[in-house]
């Protein structure tokens, strides 16, 4: 049966000029032509024939060729390509492979062909074999290294690439001891493993400065021996003179130190164990080192972004007040720096008392008021995050508390504020929700571009104060102010976008959860009851800052 012509079956033209050559190597006993012809092979008639690695020329036993080829006298299988049939089937369907079948008596023109083609090509093929082996470790090692430095939780860091080493080098346990500074700028250990539970060394000490360990931790280079044990820097240090009892058996050894590429500082390093001898090559050591290097620019991201969110999370902190204690009120507030991602400075609150008498030029501010006093309430949010946001903030509430204790109404205040935020923060620009408790029970409030207040009625009717009044500070100039009655039994909560929107939800359905969760809780809202919505809402796992304020009228004289 023949076979197509060039370019048929999915081969190539290399290929295709092989079988046109090898076809007309079949020959009689006296030297004559033979009729060949070409038959396609699946990879599973493949599976049975013998190949050495890089051939690409077979030649079938008379048990194969009787098998495989019935009333067939003699055959070459040329396989196509790069000739990469795994012999057992597994290779790529798609490849194909053409055995040149001889029916009438030949000699032994075509085995000298095939020896000829072999010696011909197979130093070639071994080589680029070899080459693609290559090409398939530097691939794997890029393809950890993107996943490494595209974290910046340093937990999931260190344990990825404990991991992904452990199973690159073929060890039967690794470890990754790595270092980190705390707060007060003191140095502390971790470690993870992979291939072995924790339990295994979680009564043995941290790793000491010895000899075998002293040029990781220095990073001095890389340490690979066949048989640590026989290492002469092992076992001279007391008290255990090599491994502690108990310890799991090491043989072959591989260690190598994460160095930051920036500073040069030892992050820490990579141990490797297994308990045969001989077990690490050269290639496990590259390996080994290609990952220590990613891990090292990924530490360094991520320790970079670590203080910086710190640093952004504590200046936020020290710059947010305690809600004073004010005699009818029962007051929650809770301000919470995102769980995940960097978000983070922008949101803040405030409850500010007011003197008697300050109040004035709202639409409740009669004498009456003014001798009694008011309570200021005031939600916002920086559009930023980082630093830069956090200081914003502390600017925007500080003016905020100023002209709220001058005694300036509600659309005053947030005039006054966005002025002065154009004139001194460039483009940022802030949302804002500013509202005045008067004594008289109402409440008098502007609202620059924030989400609406929920008036949570002491019947279980919820109302939405302040929907799209105006535009936020620093780009709005009119602030108009509307009232609401705030009774005795009422709750009223002001919220950040933390708490509502998220990148799996848009902020109008994260109201509608809002409100769902708020109509099912218990009055008065108490902390735990905003702890516990948070928890709903967010997860735990809010990717930008939650701000809060939850007020209860409880009836008492103020």
């Amino acid at each position: 049966m023949s076979v197509g012509t060039s370019g048929t079956d999915g081969v190539g033209p290399e290929t295709d000029a092989l079988w046109v050559a090898l076809t007309t190597v079949f020959t009689a006993p006296d030297g004559r032509p033979v009729p060949v012809e070409r038959r396609a092979l699946t990879p599973a008639e493949l599976a049975g024939l013998h190949r050495e690695d890089g051939e690409v020329v077979l030649v079938p036993d008379d048990a194969q060729l009787a098998a495989l080829l019935p009333g067939a006298t003699a055959a070459l299988v040329v396989l196509d390509g790069d000739g990469t049939h795994d012999g057992d089937g597994s290779g790529d369907p798609a490849a194909a492979a053409v055995a040149l079948v001889a029916r009438a008596p030949v000699g032994r023109s075509h085995l000298l062909a095939a020896e000829a083609v072999g010696a011909a090509t197979g130093g070639l093929r071994r080589a680029v074999g070899a080459l693609r082996t290559e090409a398939a470790v530097i691939d794997a090692l890029h393809s950890v290294g993107r996943r490494l430095t595209a974290q910046l939780d340093i937990d999931r860091i260190v344990q990825e690439a404990t991991d992904a080493a452990t199973t690159a080098v073929g060890a039967a346990f690794g470890a990754f001891f790595y270092n980190l500074v705390n707060q007060f700028g003191e140095s502390y250990t971790l470690y993870t493993l992979s291939g072995v539970p924790r339990e295994a060394f979680a009564r043995f000490p941290m790793p000491r400065n010895t000899e075998v360990f002293a040029p990781t931790f220095d990073g001095r280079g890389t340490v690979r021996s066949d048989d640590i044990t026989a290492d002469p820097r092992f076992g001279r240090n007391a008290p255990y003179h090599g491994m502690p009892e108990g310890h799991l058996p090491v043989r072959s050894y591989l260690a190598v130190s994460v160095i930051s590429p920036t500073s040069g500082e030892v992050l820490g390093g990579f141990f490797f164990g297994h308990p045969e001898r001989g077990r690490f090559t050269g290639r496990h050591e590259y390996v080994a080192e290609g990952i220590a290097g990613y891990s090292a620019i990924a530490l360094d991201n991520a320790r970079l972004y670590e203080r910086e969110r710190n640093f952004a999370r504590e200046l936020s902190r020290s710059m947010l007040p305690e809600a004073p204690a004010v005699p009818g009120l029962e007051l929650v507030t809770r301000y919470l720096p995102a769980a995940t991602g960097p978000k983070i400075g922008g949101d803040w609150f405030d409850v500010i008392r007011l003197e008697p008498g300050t109040v004035s030029g709202t639409a409740s501010g009669t004498a009456s008021d003014r001798e009694s006093g008011a309570t200021a309430f005031v939600i916002g949010d920086v559009v930023g995050h980082g630093v830069t946001a956090a200081t914003v903030m502390g600017q925007v509430r500080t003016a905020i508390r100023s002209y709220a204790l001058l005694g300036l109404p509600p659309s005053e205040v947030l005039r006054h504020v966005s002025a002065l935020l154009g004139s001194v923060a460039g483009s940022t620009f802030v949302t804002c929700f500013y509202a005045v408790l008067m004594p008289d029970d109402g409440l008098v409030y502007a609202n620059a571009g924030h989400l609406p207040a929920l008036l949570l009625r002491a019947d279980g009717s919820i109302e939405q104060l302040g929907e799209a009044m105006a535009q936020p500070l620093g780009v709005g100039a009119t602030f108009p102010e509307r009232t609401a009655e705030f009774r005795r039994g009422d709750d009223l909560f002001l919220y950040t976008d933390g708490l509502v929107e998220s990148r799996s939800r848009d902020v109008t359905q994260g109201l509608e959860w809002l409100l769902e969760a708020l109509a099912e809780l218990p009055r008065p809202l108490t902390g735990e009851a905003c702890d516990g919505l948070v928890e709903r809402l967010t997860g735990g796992t809010h990717d930008d800052d939650v701000a809060l304020i939850s007020v209860y009228r409880t009836g008492e004289a103020g």
